[in-house]
């Protein structure tokens, strides 16, 4: 199917856009009207906290006047020979991500709507690039959980686009922004790429400042890009590694940037297959897709080896560090439990009992062993990176995923792959891997490299990405019915 706007600006990557500024065929300021149309015809209404069934809602704050300005500033830059790719590139950012004089809610009702004094490290370093900023997308609420309720999958608005980092994802998928900012505590950039069909990349832990982030579980967050290709993502990824850390208590955060990928192919390259993609919780539509980016990497000449997987860290250890971590932060708003969405308030248990510290400890020391195995494992047998499946699920029916008693952790299918990358940091670049069959909506595949390989990763998922495109949304893409298998 071909994209209904394949010539309007927003529909090009992000250095195709860069160049078409800087040689004068639109100004940032037109590019920046784009994108507030984009948003009036496709968003389904303005930002709203719960949203509705006919909204894609990807929103949580928009300032136009903001927008058109920064715009206005990218301009003079341009005129005045500013070379840089990202100059006049409108970007969305999260809803924990601190934008000097913008209100920072994740998306709760716990947060009040004062405007963040400074700006947070990954947006002062994109800022400093002259991207413009294009407004706040809603987080599935402090970003405790996978489905983010409140906004519409474009491909089915009947469908979650998953989580947390919902409404980037969204936003990215209908057109509206050709880039967004969003945070992985356990898969939250990843997931809703794979649900909404876009691209994404979790760098390896600490390469992007997170100081200025409303943090879910410090020793888990990472940030990472969503943008419709990686090759998107990979402007943006030397930029926000380079980003100034202005407080690092762990000493891992910022250091060496992640240099631009070089272009590379994929013959000879070591891809790892494991028994982990064969759970039966995977989807049969996810299963498709996998195999189907199985047989490309083989026919483009990649080297496929099969091998056993070391152990994961415990779901009980995982729990553990994430519970402990979140309810740290969330001790401060115990006076405002009322105001938390059900399943959240229960998750992150703001009036509880702090966990005990040797539990924590002894949790953090098996997860260093873990990762201490990967780290083997992935050098001993010389590989490359690692394929399997991003989500279990094709996106989910929306609208339980508030409700007290809902899952989270590793045993989640949303997360049953992703989590592993969160507890050893390493880097992750996730790809669409076609339109199910069954339920027409967006399955994904991940590449996992060791850790601090992400440029070389970059450099591989691109190129798989080459032969394998995004799939094309518009305006005109049918809902697909609802499955009865999806609503988990």
């Amino acid at each position: 199917m071909a994209h209904p706007d394949i010539q309007h600006p927003l529909d090009a990557g992000l250095d195709a856009l860069g160049t078409r500024l800087r040689t004068g065929e639109f100004t940032a300021v037109q590019l920046a009207e784009m994108v507030l149309d984009r948003v009036a015809q496709r968003n389904g209404g303005t930002p709203s906290y719960d949203g509705g069934p006919g909204a894609v809602n990807a929103w949580a704050h928009l300032d136009a006047d903001t927008t058109l300005r920064d715009a206005a500033a990218a301009d003079v830059r341009i005129a005045a020979g500013d070379a840089s790719p990202l100059c006049g590139v409108p970007i969305a950012v999260k809803d924990l991500f601190a934008v000097a004089g913008q209100p920072l809610t994740a998306s709760s009702r716990v947060l009040d709507t004062v405007p963040a004094t400074r700006d947070s490290a990954p947006w002062a370093a994109l800022a400093a690039a002259g991207a413009v900023y294009a407004g706040h997308t809603h987080t599935h609420e402090f970003a405790a959980g996978g489905t983010t309720d409140q906004v519409g999958n474009p491909w089915s608005l009947a469908h979650s686009a998953g989580g947390s980092s919902g409404g980037s994802a969204a936003a990215v998928a209908a057109g509206m922004v050709p880039a967004a900012l969003g945070t992985d505590t356990a898969g939250s950039v990843r997931i809703p790429a794979a649900l909404c069909g876009v691209s994404s990349f979790k760098p390896t832990y600490g390469r992007v400042p997170m100081d200025g982030v409303i943090p879910l579980a410090a020793t888990l967050d990472h940030v990472g890009p969503l943008a419709r290709t990686l090759a998107d993502c990979a402007l943006l990824l030397p930029v926000l590694s380079a980003a100034t850390a202005s407080r690092d208590p762990w000493g891992v955060f910022g250091g060496r940037a992640i240099p631009a990928p070089e272009r590379v192919g994929l013959a000879g390259r070591r891809i790892a297959i494991t028994p982990r993609a064969d759970r039966d919780a995977v989807d049969a539509d996810v299963r498709d897709g996998y195999d189907r980016i199985r047989g490309l990497l083989s026919s483009l000449g990649a080297e496929l080896v099969e091998l056993a997987a070391p152990d994961d860290l415990s779901s009980a250890d995982y729990d553990t560090i994430l519970i402990a971590e979140a309810r740290a932060y969330h001790a401060q708003h115990r006076h405002r439990l009322d105001d938390y969405r059900a399943s959240v308030r229960a998750f992150v248990d703001p009036g509880a009992a702090p966990l005990p510290v040797d539990a924590y400890l002894r949790a953090q020391t098996r997860r260093r062993a873990v990762t201490a195995e990967w780290d083997t494992w992935f050098g001993e047998n010389r590989i490359d990176a690692l394929l399997e499946p991003t989500s279990a699920i094709t996106a989910p029916l929306r609208g339980p995923g508030y409700d007290a008693g809902k899952p989270a952790g590793g045993t989640d299918p949303l997360t049953m792959f992703t989590a592993t990358w969160n507890v050893t940091g390493f880097p992750v670049a996730a790809l669409p891997a076609g339109i199910g069959t069954r339920s027409g909506m967006p399955v994904g595949v991940s590449l996992v490299g060791p850790a601090d390989a992400d440029a070389h990763l970059l450099a591989l998922g691109m190129a798989l990405q080459e032969a394998a495109p995004p799939p094309a949304w518009g305006p005109e893409v049918p809902t697909p019915a609802s499955h009865e298998r999806n609503d988990r």
